[in-house]
């Protein structure tokens, strides 16, 4: 009987060899575009990642005398946590960050998409153009001069808005000073700030969908609604999923700078957010301790709805990672 040929069985170390080339062979046809993304990795290792030695801090009876190394240890280690977690203001905290954050989430994310699809339909260029200028101005613009904005046309007594109510009879409403619209200021100044900017986004991603789809559309008789409902809303699909995931990683966040311009005594119940509080009671008073405790706290909710939301957007393929 003929034997069968032995094929040698490559080793670990020339398959290792293989990756190893097969890596730098990459590099070197991309070397341009990593050359291009340096500046950035460098910006986020400095700024982002060695600053993360800091989260130390939570755990520590933390000195600025004595630094993060010679501080003692917290004792017991969740000692700042627990302070946290029995203030009485805990619970009014989370929701109100939670409810703001959530509130800016669902009504900030259809108003950038309906702008966008339709300057995405408008035929007209100079007008596009104009409108397009128009709405993404405010982002350029500080909470400080928004802020400002909102006292001229808001204020209870010498507000534009309240003027018109009271000239027409009605009586004039506290916007900016009662509980019951206050978070309604809060979100519509950020969505008059953030659509026109938002947009550009979901317009970039709207033109690199294929032309040739609504030719075809066209030639089967789809009306403008038709198309936009089937071709340009599942071509922009991937990136809508994304920015969702994104923004949930900053659910917690509610906006520190712009409750922090806004807010005042009067408000507090609805408005006094994580973060307001601990700049309050924590960097006001130097407790640095308290503060970095809250933080992970934050960003340890925060990594777990990136997670879960990555995850069930994985079951319809839409997923980051």
């Amino acid at each position: 009987m003929n034997e069968l040929p032995i094929h040698p069985i490559p080793s670990a170390v020339s398959k290792i060899t293989g990756k190893r080339a097969r890596h730098f062979r990459v590099l070197r046809s991309y070397k341009t575009l990593y050359l291009m993304m340096l500046p950035a990795i460098i910006y986020y290792i400095v700024y982002r990642y060695v600053p993360m030695y800091g989260v130390v801090i939570a755990f520590k009876d933390y000195n600025i005398l004595e630094g993060i190394v010679n501080s003692p240890w917290a004792d017991p280690w969740y000692k700042h946590f627990q302070v946290f977690y029995e203030s009485p203001y805990f619970s009014e905290l989370l929701v109100n960050t939670f409810l703001i954050s959530v509130y800016k989430l669902i009504f900030g994310m259809f108003p950038p998409l309906a702008l966008a699809i339709l300057l995405n339909e408008c035929r007209v260029r100079w007008f596009k153009s104009a409108i397009q200028t128009l709405s993404y101005m405010p982002h350029f613009l500080s909470w400080v001069i928004i802020y400002g904005i909102c006292l001229m046309l808001l204020s209870e007594n010498s507000g534009i808005l309240n003027r018109w109510i009271v000239e027409s009879g009605g009586r004039s409403i506290p916007f900016l000073t009662s509980t019951d619209w206050f978070r309604s200021v809060l979100v519509g100044s950020e969505i008059w700030q953030h659509t026109g900017w938002s947009a550009i986004i979901y317009l970039a991603a709207m033109a690199g969908i294929d032309p040739t789809l609504y030719e075809a559309a066209r030639v089967d008789g789809a009306s403008r609604l038709r198309m936009i409902w089937h071709i340009t809303l599942p071509g922009i699909r991937n990136v809508i999923v994304l920015l969702l995931i994104l923004k949930l990683g900053s659910v917690l966040d509610a906006g520190f700078e712009q409750i922090y311009i806004f807010y005042n005594v009067q408000v507090y119940p609805v408005a006094d957010i994580l973060d307001t509080w601990v700049f309050r009671t924590g960097l006001e008073q130097l407790n640095f301790s308290l503060a970095s405790a809250v933080g992970l706290f934050k960003s340890a909710i925060c990594l777990i709805l990136v997670l879960g939301s990555n995850a069930l957007a994985k079951k319809w393929g839409q997923g980051i990672w």
